[in-house]
């Protein structure tokens, strides 16, 4: 292939033909100046980036000394001083507000769940931008929600006792949120509008209305018997459908054939863990799906059922207001796009000297430009704005590496100064322990921060990796310094004026098939202040979005502003077995724990290896299907590699543990398309042997990130 030049920089041919013919012709600019600006950014920036990633080097070298001498042997006081002095932990400058301008409503001022969903794949991304609105009839009757009990499975054929279930647990939630003046929802025979008021009519010629009369916002159809009622609580939306002759309607007193609930008011358009992106085509595809979303032209088709389907993305819904105007209603969520972190480089760009250049910084152009192909429109931000999830972000200096670089992209896109926002993802320690400072490099554009368990982990594992052996996994999650870091996530949002402003997020639910577990569990998020959190489906966000009705965020946070600030000791209060732990660790209790990593790791690795799966449902141990991506990845890696370097556990017990995982996983994979067993030939099996350096090489990995190993034994399988 003969790569194009530009200033001395070769860029990859089908990356220039897709940048020039299908996104720089929907703009004013010139074609020559785009790509020499976009290189001069790569040329200024990359010795920055260079200086950053040695930064991390040193800092985690100077950390394994002190723990190579200390152990778990020092006061707090002592550690904190450490940590001062090289430079890991920051001097507190003092109070501000975070500024930024033009946040999206969904971002700022409505509460609601977070979806996130890997850019490589067109059906997921348009299941993701139509999530905005979800049938909480199916939601329900799909799910383990309604028990799946005796008479109540859902099947072929549709179940009446089942769906009886459901709609008694629908009204039950109009009853409980839109409640009527007297009566219930469950006893309303038909709905009408009587002027600017929802009416409610039962049996004996009664009728009411609601009790908080400016819950209705909105209708379609004729007055007396409308199609649709538009009802909203909380910032969100509700829509009760009445169809006389639907398969639920008909035999519905009230005729309501469905209800459909505002749900993911944002989307995450993720380029980073969810993707086995490894290659220049991998990523063109990638941005073309981005593309797709905002010029609102994607499309996808697939079977499903035995049947054809076509999905594109969902229109905005329109709607008589009560004033008798029109009301307009986003159709589909506000896009967030997530770039991958500082680590990686990519072969889509190469240098003078023929090395790769930083995939972060090109990320942050390419979909920074295709996002600016709404800014006219506004079909995605109302206000304007251009989001941006930057994560694995190490400490305020790389935060504001990245404001650089995005206010580098504004001058070259020509777009006005922190119309590029940046999330901020406190998924790394360095970041936690001074996240007000990583805050403040970004105050003028930041519009979210959140809490990451399983990456948070991974690095916790990883920075302490000298200072003895970590606790079980099942016990990691127990400790301090876990519930300390939650609460400290919101309490410096809270301090630095997110609420009102930006959001202030919460990790991912990681068990798709256990709903009923979700809506019984998840409600702590909101509980705990969080303005969002993720969730995995279109369903679950459904579901989720339950909990904001049932939560008012906006006056949880009132009450949280006011506590006590969560400790900084006990977030640095390191998870490791004590002697007497070590002791009383038996044989049984670390084979059961290596076995539990390690099948994880292989049942994630041979997909993301052999079929360029970067995120899906993968059964565990017991066969629960958990979302695995390479946060999951990680922790289960580098715990694995702590336990090797304080040998709790032997090479010889990790080999023999990992042979015998191979079968479960080549059996729990026995039907899936075009897999490649690796029991059969371990030696030659590629993604057996790439999970194998992940786990004895864990110590030494940069972070101990997977991306490097996973890249590199993805890139054999391909070419």
């Amino acid at each position: 292939m003969i790569m194009p030049v530009v200033n001395q920089y070769k860029i990859h041919e089908q990356l220039m033909e897709f940048i020039n013919t299908e996104v720089l012709t929907k703009t004013n600019l010139d074609v020559n100046e785009f790509w020499q600006g976009a290189i001069a950014i790569l040329k200024d920036l990359t010795p920055k980036n260079e200086e950053l990633l040695a930064k991390r080097t040193e800092l985690q070298k100077q950390m394994d000394e002190f723990y190579t001498t200390k152990g778990s042997n020092y006061t707090p006081e002592e550690y904190q001083s450490f940590l001062k002095e090289i430079g890991y932990l920051v001097e507190d400058e003092g109070d501000f507000i975070i500024t930024p301008h033009n946040i999206d409503q969904e971002v700022a001022e409505i509460s609601g769940p977070q979806l996130v969903v890997p850019v490589d794949n067109a059906r997921f991304v348009l299941n993701a931008a139509n999530a905005r609105w979800g049938s909480l009839y199916d939601a329900l009757y799909g799910t383990d929600a309604i028990p799946q009990t005796t008479g109540l499975k859902p099947g072929k054929e549709y179940n009446p006792a089942r769906g009886r279930k459901v709609i008694r647990y629908v009204r039950e939630f109009l009853d409980e949120h839109f409640p009527l003046n007297h009566g219930s929802h469950k006893d309303v025979t038909s709905y009408g509008l009587y002027y600017q008021h929802m009416l409610a009519y039962f049996t004996d010629g009664t009728c009411t209305g609601l009790a908080n009369p400016g819950q209705f916002v909105g209708y379609s159809g004729d007055p007396d018997s409308p199609s649709e009622i538009l009802l909203k609580h909380n910032g969100l939306h509700v829509e009760i459908v009445i169809d006389r002759s639907g398969v639920i309607g008909k035999e519905d007193m009230a005729g309501i054939n469905d209800v459909n609930v505002e749900a993911a008011l944002t989307s995450i358009i993720d380029f980073e863990d969810s993707v086995a992106a490894v290659d220049p085509e991998d990523k063109i595809g990638a941005y073309k799906n981005w593309l797709g979303l905002i010029n609102r032209d994607l499309t996808a088709t697939f079977m499903k059922g035995g049947q054809s389907v076509y999905r594109t993305m969902n229109h905005d819904m329109s709607f008589i207001g009560k004033d008798e105007e029109e009301y307009i209603v986003k159709g589909t969520s506000l896009l967030l796009v997530r770039n991958v972190g500082h680590l990686m480089k990519s072969s889509m760009i190469l240098d003078e000297e023929g090395n790769e250049c930083f995939e972060g910084m090109i990320d942050g152009i390419i979909t920074g430009l295709i996002g600016s192909l709404d800014l006219k429109a506004r079909k995605n931000s109302r206000k304007g704005s251009i989001y941006i999830v930057k994560p694995k972000m190490h400490g305020p200096e790389e935060v504001k590496f990245a404001c650089e670089l995005f206010s580098r992209i504004e001058d070259l896109l020509e777009l006005e100064d922190n119309t590029i926002k940046i999330g901020i993802m406190d998924e790394e320690r360095r970041t936690t322990v001074n996240l007000k400072a990583c805050i403040r490099e970004a105050k003028d554009r930041v519009f979210f921060i959140n809490t990451g368990f399983l990456d948070r982990t991974g690095d916790e594992i990883h920075t302490s990796m000298q200072a003895g052996a970590f606790m079980t996994k099942g016990d990691i999650k127990t400790q301090p310094w876990i519930s300390a870091y939650e609460q400290w996530n919101v309490d410096i949002g809270l301090e630095t004026g997110f609420r009102g402003r930006a959001q202030i997020g919460k990790g991912m639910w990681a068990m798709p098939d256990e709903m009923a577990k979700m809506v019984e569990e998840k409600v702590g998020h909101p509980l705990a202040g969080a303005d969002t959190a993720w969730v995995p489906s279109p369903t679950a966000a459904s579901l989720h979005a339950l909990h904001y009705h049932k939560i008012n965020v906006d006056e949880i946070q009132d009450t949280l502003a006011s506590r006590e600030q969560a400790e900084l000791n006990d977030i640095l209060t390191v998870p490791l077995m004590s002697e007497q732990d070590k002791q009383a660790l038996t044989t049984d209790d670390v084979e059961r724990e290596l076995a539990n990593n390690i099948q994880g790791i292989l049942g994630y690795m041979v997909r993301w290896i052999d079929l360029g799966i970067g995120c899906s449902k993968v059964p565990d141990i017991n066969d629960v299907g958990l979302m695995e991506d390479r946060a999951t990845l990680r922790i289960s890696s580098q715990h694995i590699a702590n336990w090797l370097e304080h040998k709790i556990c032997s090479p010889e017990q990790v080999e023999s543990t990992m042979a015998r995982m191979a079968e479960i996983v080549d059996k729990q994979n026995a039907n899936t398309p075009n897999y490649q067993p690796m029991s059969a030939d371990l030696e030659n099996s590629i993604a057996y042997q790439s999970a194998r350096e992940l786990i004895f090489d864990g110590a030494i990995q940069p972070s101990g990130y997977t991306e490097p190993v996973l890249h590199a034994y993805r890139l054999k399988i391909k070419h």
